[in-house]
């Protein structure tokens, strides 16, 4: 990571935790003022994840708070702009800590301000529940201005993200070019895992077949033109699911992936021997596979490996990476590629010179968003029309 980006310098993980925060604010749902004001408390405390917890979530009250007061003034759009930024900052607070009813209490307040401010200043985005296995995976649909049935994307999250962040920086952009978004948190994501204690599992076009099903049994969705994509672990569980299920129509790996047992061994070496590079504390790998330790985590991740399985994938594939991404090795978004059974496959690499060098572009969120975007718009036919259809 570049130096301009590590807002604490030398600390990689709180450095990204704080971008989870700022990128959010080119869509309304985080002021850069605010988040510097919890960044200069925490200056002294780098690295005190309990500290943390405390500043994030303290501002995200005051956030609230006021939030509650204009709506009583008949405010409402003001007011739903408190609440989104309400929503972002308890999300980031909860980041660090350990799975506990704590965590679970802190994610319902981001679920409830999330709520009200979509109310508010997104009325496009709906609560959609879609059936798996005996249970639900919850999610937000974002309907796209366009004339229907219109392409839709199913949209996958990542290691430590979750359905209300993914819906805003990559489905507004989507939406605004005519096509629908399902932002799901799928198993070990978002608040299936933390709310409904559904761990991560290799065979993601599991869950992807379900949104499917569900996403396709609407009138304005065009069954025809559904894609399927990922953000940063989602680059291998989109893949997956579009080499397994042949009716999406497209697949975006947003940070490409190959081998994920084989970047957790590269990753547990770092933090075996004190290194700082590294995005997630110790105990959200463990947590997100529903295993108790690293070492049942590397066993079970024997199986989330694309060798053997990307080979069946013939939708277009788009896979966006960038050159200086230290999470993710630009050579597992290369063979990843390289391997992929499709005829139309594109591998885009950012660099510094275009932003949206570092992992999935959190240095410059909107460069990748409107990337795919654009790329979805092209392959589905996305573009917005009138009543008629011309």
């Amino acid at each position: 990571m570049s130096h301009w980006f590590e807002y604490f310098p030398g600390h990689h993980m709180w450095s990204q935790g704080m971008m989870f925060g700022i990128e959010m604010q080119t869509w309304g749902a985080a002021a850069l003022g605010e988040i510097d004001q919890i960044g200069q408390k925490l200056r002294a405390h780098v690295g005190d994840n309990e500290r943390w917890w405390q500043e994030w979530t303290a501002m995200a009250a005051r956030i609230e708070r006021f939030g509650d007061a204009e709506e009583a003034m008949g405010h409402a759009l003001t007011a739903g702009s408190y609440f989104l930024r309400a929503a972002v900052y308890y999300f980031c607070g909860e980041r660090f800590v350990p799975p506990s009813e704590r965590k679970w209490e802190t994610y319902r307040s981001c679920l409830r301000c999330f709520r009200k401010g979509v109310a508010r200043r997104y009325p496009a985005i709906e609560r959609m529940e879609v059936p798996y296995e005996g249970t639900t995976l919850p999610a937000w649909f974002l309907r796209a201005h366009a004339a229907a049935p219109a392409p839709a994307v199913v949209m996958f999250d990542g290691l430590d993200n979750a359905k209300e962040l993914s819906v805003l920086f990559g489905g507004v952009e989507i939406a605004r070019r005519g096509i629908h978004v399902l932002a799901i948190d799928g198993p070990g994501q978002g608040e299936a895992l933390r709310l409904q204690a559904i761990p991560s599992r290799h065979d993601y076009e599991v869950p992807a077949r379900a949104a499917y099903d569900e996403l396709t049994r609407r009138a304005d969705v065009d069954p025809e033109r559904v894609a399927v994509m990922g953000f940063s672990m989602g680059g291998y569980y989109a893949p997956r699911a579009a080499a397994m299920e042949p009716r999406f129509a497209a697949c975006v790996a947003w940070g490409g992936h190959w081998d994920y047992h084989e970047a957790w061994v590269r990753r547990r070496r770092i933090m075996d021997s004190g290194g700082t590079k590294i995005s997630a504390p110790r105990f959200q790998l463990p947590w997100v596979l529903g295993v108790p330790d690293m070492d049942a985590c590397m066993k079970k991740l024997e199986r989330y490996r694309l060798a053997g399985v990307v080979e069946q994938m013939r939708c277009p594939l788009y896979c966006l990476h960038g050159e200086n991404d230290n999470i993710v090795p630009l050579e597992f978004a290369e063979r990843l590629v390289a391997a992929a059974g499709s005829r139309d496959k594109t591998l885009k690499v950012l660099g510094a010179e275009e932003g949206g060098s570092e992992h999935c572009q959190e240095d410059n969120r909107q460069v990748g968003a409107n990337l795919v975007a654009d790329w979805l718009a092209e392959h589905l036919g996305g573009r917005l029309r009138t009543e008629s259809g011309h």
